[in-house]
């Protein structure tokens, strides 16, 4: 017996398959980060990406914004980055006599932040109000941005000098933190052998728009008409609850953990070619949607554990409904 979705989600998978296809041109062995990246996008979230440099991060952002036919901004954070250069500045009209505010660069659709970390808090600060209501207020004037506005940072684990930890109030902003790690000996052959094939072109000129703004906002719409049953919503309600007491744990997820757990749980069953999330849905975002939001117990943390193994026991704690 086939079953028939109550919701068209034709066009959206056609969509998604394409952009993996085109991605897939030049990005080689990053599926999960690739799927996890588009869960994102769809569940109008932000990405913090880490990984250690090298592993095509930033480029796997700035492909992924060329397969959309969406304004686009690259900052990069550096230590004298001031929040002026990133939010945009007033500056006097001598003809008019008044002061005009002229837009920074995140006015944009799809925002990379490179190195977010580089810079110091009153920058970073820069992005709370932005990143979560959509608009700036300088001046006493509220700015909105348009629609949709997705913002992909990355940081680099190691090389801490010089860095600023982002505060937990900064990263419970993203929707997920994804970790990404070195490619296995067969993946690093294709990356290899894809590179001599280019012959040096670059690999941006392989990369063809799939979506436009107002396909991502129809389809962020139909993520939200996913159906989702109560043993699911009281599944994922009971994994957050015991983040909030656990013994390994000094902070749990909050009520923003388990919203982002349900969007991008019925992001991700979109993505698949179904219009209901199950349990299965869950524990493959919990991960992303929790590392950032969850901190270990220094005792934990001196004896190796990490917040993936933390949440892990407790996705393995938690009984699957039925």
């Amino acid at each position: 017996m086939t079953y028939q979705n109550r919701i068209n989600l034709e066009e959206l998978n056609l969509a998604v398959t394409q952009i993996k296809k085109e991605l897939g041109k030049v990005i080689i062995g990053q599926d999960a980060f690739i799927e996890l990246l588009l869960t994102a996008l769809l569940a109008n979230g932000h990405v913090l990406i880490e990984g250690v440099p090298g592993i095509a991060k930033t480029l796997t952002a700035k492909l992924l914004a060329q397969t959309l036919k969406t304004d686009f901004s690259r900052i990069q954070f550096t230590p004298d980055l001031m929040p002026s250069d990133i939010l945009g500045t007033s500056i006097f009209n001598i003809k008019t006599q008044e002061f005009e505010f002229h837009k920074g660069p995140i006015f944009s659709h799809f925002v990379l932040i490179d190195e977010v970390n580089r810079s110091p808090a009153k920058t970073q600060a820069a992005l709370f109000e932005v990143m979560e209501e959509q608009q700036i207020t300088m001046d006493g004037e509220t700015y909105v941005l348009s629609a949709p506005f997705f913002v992909l940072a990355t940081q680099n684990p190691i090389e801490q000098e010089g860095t600023y930890a982002l505060p937990e109030a900064q990263l419970d902003r993203f929707l997920f933190k994804i970790k990404v790690g070195y490619p296995n000996a067969e993946e690093e052959f294709e990356i290899l052998k894809s590179h001599h094939l280019r012959q040096g072109s670059q690999p941006e000129k392989l990369i063809q728009p799939v979506m436009t703004a107002a396909d991502l906002l129809r389809y962020r719409q139909l993520v939200q008409e996913i159906v989702v049953d109560d043993k699911i919503m009281a599944y994922m309600v009971e994994i957050i609850q015991k983040t909030r007491n656990h013994s390994h744990l000094f902070l749990g997820g909050s009520p923003r953990a388990s919203l982002a757990t349900l969007n991008s749980a019925k992001s991700f069953a979109a993505i698949q070619g179904r219009d209901f999330v199950i349990p299965d849905d869950v524990k493959r975002v919990l991960p992303a949607v929790m590392r950032h939001r969850v901190i270990l117990n220094p005792e934990q943390e001196m004896e190796g554990f990490t917040a993936d193994d933390v949440i892990k026991m407790i996705i393995e704690s938690v009984e699957v409904p039925r």
